[in-house]
């Protein structure tokens, strides 16, 4: 199978016709084989039941409906590992994504063997609510990340196989694919400038200002998990036990002047009565309990379980 196009969507039953028929006739255009997968993220609406009409219809459509909303990063997670295609093209349900944006994806990923193609929405129909901190986070993500891409939170993205295949998206860290991508060992990351329609059918699912937030906090987190998750022991041991040394070493350095008074009968201050003996004390137990917390950080690490363990209602087409 050349693709597999993953499509989340939350609430989206009025685009879903349109949408569609879109990718049918770009597909049969350019004589791809290929399967569309929605995953239905605990839809209210009638989303479900337009899934099940469309795939009646058309043999290429296959769906999950989660039970309940668990958000963009489960829904893509499920879509991943039922995707089949050579290449996986992500898409949002809204029509702000095109479909003609695919041929080209598939091109650069086949052609010249990108992992990974980002989507670059250069020309924006946003408001500045959304615009300014999409600019913000990316610039953000840009400098932690050392990848050189405009719009890390793209939906429109297309992958190899093998990619996200060796991937775990999950949380809110669907904003960050890119990045895990890279920490995975696929570094050929490249970009495409893409149209972004404006949106023609339902509303935004995501805040402006909250979606900076959140993102900036997640980034946080990614760059501690990347980094620290198989040995936490070396984050937190190292600044615990610095934290130590400077306490040992200050609170020694009090006690030597103690004695250094009381040998030269000179008049000494309380220990207590010196500012400092509270700094090292501060230190010394904080650097113990940071060690600590490495350690049982490590031991939890060592005996994790997958977070990815969401529960499926119904499915079309799954094997």
């Amino acid at each position: 199978m050349d693709i597999s196009v993953v499509i989340p969507l939350f609430n989206e039953d009025e685009s879903l016709t349109e949408l569609t028929s879109w990718i049918e006739r770009v597909m049969d255009t350019h004589h791809f084989s290929y399967e569309i997968i929605m995953i239905d993220d605990g839809s209210n609406d009638g989303s479900w039941q337009k899934i099940e009409e469309l795939a009646e219809k058309n043999s290429h459509i296959k769906a999950i409906k989660f039970r309940r909303n668990y958000g963009k990063s489960a829904a893509l997670h499920c879509g991943f590992q039922a995707a089949q295609g050579d290449v996986v093209i992500t898409m949002d349900a809204d029509m702000q994504d095109s479909p003609d944006e695919i041929p080209e994806l598939y091109r650069m990923v086949t052609e010249e063997d990108y992992d990974l193609v980002s989507g670059w929405k250069k020309k924006r129909f946003d408001p500045l609510s959304k615009t300014i901190p999409t600019k913000l986070f990316n610039a953000t993500a840009r400098k932690f990340s050392g990848i050189r891409l405009h719009d890390f939170n793209c939906g429109l993205k297309a992958y190899k196989n093998r990619v996200i295949k060796n991937i775990e998206v999950y949380g809110e860290m669907h904003r960050y694919i890119p990045i895990i991508a890279k920490q995975a060992g696929f570094t050929r990351i490249g970009e495409k400038i893409v149209q972004h329609r404006a949106r023609k059918y339902g509303v935004t699912k995501f805040g402006g200002l909250n979606r900076f937030i959140n993102g900036v906090l997640d980034l946080l987190s990614i760059t501690f998990i990347t980094r620290f998750a198989k040995k936490p022991m070396h984050l937190f041991g190292a600044i615990g036990t610095l934290l130590f040394i400077i306490g040992f070493c200050a609170a020694a350095w009090i006690g030597i002047e103690k004695l250094y008074c009381i040998t030269h009968d000179i008049r000494a201050r309380l220990v207590t009565d010196n500012p400092y003996f509270y700094i090292s004390l501060v230190c010394m137990i904080l650097g113990t309990q940071l060690f600590l917390a490495g350690f049982v950080a490590e031991l939890v690490s060592r005996s994790a379980t997958d977070r990815n363990v969401y529960l499926i209602e119904k499915e079309i087409g799954q094997k």
